[in-house]
């Protein structure tokens, strides 16, 4: 006896998935980030989607976000949990780095592209499982500077070439907040950091009461932080701004320093793009420098589309070396989804064939494989349509698809290969070996804004 009961599909919060017209966009996008991070001389790495816990919770708190792994027929008493899936990409690239030392070829200037995974409450921005694209450089003893403005530069060059709504990408450096607190007499800096970087979540008031109430500042201690927090600009103004307040360190110097260096290096790009915004802290414990977090500008409660910053000691944590390393991530799943919401994405066909062979009759078929394959050695993406079906049914299909050109083949000894132009309508004699089709829009390019 069968079961006949059916089990209901559904989607599973956070894990989104696209439609093929929608997923050719985003490999395409794919594409796009990959050329840009290459011609720069990263090399792509790819690591496994599981790492040993150990390695995971090598910095920071990030147990809750770990998705553990066990096998489903495991006993119940076994306490077997020691893998899980990496939360982000930077930590297994630290642990690669540290596991290859001897093999790579230092500054070392890598990327990669894969999925990771995150056990927190799904919302608009946050997803379970998403898409990072990472860039990062990890040296001994000494990242150069030159770097903290290179990565900024590349992913301003990636999403420009997406051609997103407008968006900015924020400068901070962790050397002028922890120096900052330190003028201040501040005891603990890093829970500062910590409060600071949720303002823009909670407003200038509740970051205000946090510093008092939750970290044991004075009133003009948070008053102070506050001010330092408001601080934005694109030139050397937002260091004369700094000065302005009247709270000195050595750390502060070496990061108003370095700020400046990064401002000056990217002063080329367009006006507003870049942006030092005193308030970005990013929370992770591991950044010591430079640190970066990209906004769209229309949706300013939005999640950050790209982030990251420089670490001294990250990979340091797997062997006895100072191995110092910078980096930036685009969070490619949360700008794609926050597109396909808003309805700004334009899709093109459902299919990337750019060619449909017909099949007249069951006597064609042969023909029609023949020259399906010759177009397809000179480059052309060429489906052959699967039986020897009526004419009306596979012109329908080619439509469906958004496939651009059907090819019919000689209907008999005499005949002649015809191909026909599904937008213009337009069928002419054509020759596999010699025809090319007529610039069309691709299909998954550079994605296309709806007004």
């Amino acid at each position: 006896m069968t079961d006949d009961r059916l089990v209901r599909p559904q989607p599973i919060s956070g894990f989104p998935e696209w439609l093929p017209e929608v997923r050719l966009v985003e490999l395409h996008w794919i594409d796009q980030i990959r050329s840009a991070f290459e011609r720069y001389g990263f090399c792509n790495v790819e690591t496994p989607s599981v790492e040993s816990l150990s390695v995971l919770t090598a910095k920071g708190e990030t147990s809750q976000e770990v998705y553990t792994l066990r096998r489903l027929q495991a006993d119940a008493n076994a306490s077997d949990a020691s893998l899980g899936l990496h939360f982000d990409l930077t930590v297994p690239f630290a642990r690669y780095v540290a596991q290859h030392l001897n093999d790579l070829v230092f500054p070392f200037k890598r990327y990669q592209i894969q999925r990771v995974w995150r056990g927190e409450r799904p919302q608009e921005g946050r997803y379970r499982e998403f898409t990072q694209c990472d860039i990062d450089v990890i040296n001994i003893d000494n990242v150069p500077l030159a770097f903290d403005a290179e990565l900024p530069r590349i992913i301003h060059e990636v999403l420009t070439s997406l051609s997103l709504p407008p968006w900015t990408i924020n400068i901070n450096n962790r050397k002028v907040l922890q120096g900052f607190y330190e003028g201040l007499g501040v005891p603990d800096a890093v829970a500062v950091i910590r409060a600071v970087d949720k303002i823009d979540k909670i407003g200038a008031d509740g970051g205000r009461q946090l510093l008092i109430n939750a970290v044991g500042l004075t009133a003009a201690q948070a008053d102070a932080c506050l001010n330092l927090a408001a601080i934005k600009g694109s030139d050397r103004t937002v260091i004369d701004g700094v000065e302005a307040l009247e709270v000195k360190s050595d750390l502060l110097a070496e990061g108003l320093a370095e700020l400046a260096f990064v401002l000056d290096s990217l002063a080329d790009l367009p006006a507003g793009t870049i942006v030092a915004d005193l308030s970005i802290a990013r929370g992770l414990d591991y950044y010591t420098g430079t640190v970066y977090e990209g906004k769209f500008v229309e949706w300013p409660d939005y999640g950050s589309i790209c982030s990251g910053g420089r670490y001294e000691n990250l990979a340091g944590s797997f062997v006895r070396r100072s191995l110092p390393g910078i980096g930036l991530s685009i969070g490619l799943t949360r700008i794609f989804a926050k597109l396909v919401a808003e309805g700004l994405l334009v899709t093109g066909p459902k299919s990337p064939t750019s060619v449909l062979m017909i099949v007249p009759s069951p006597e064609q078929v042969a023909t029609a494989h023949a020259a399906a394959a010759t177009l397809r050695s000179r480059g052309l993406n060429t489906e052959v349509y699967h039986q020897a079906d009526k004419l009306k049914a596979q012109l329908r299909y080619a439509s469906r698809k958004g496939i651009p050109y059907v090819w019919f083949p000689p209907f008999d000894a005499d005949g002649t290969h015809e191909v026909k132009d599904m937008v213009t309508g337009d069928q002419v004699h054509a020759d596999p070996a010699e025809w090319l089709p007529s610039p069309v829009p691709d299909a998954a390019g550079p994605v296309q804004l709806v007004e």
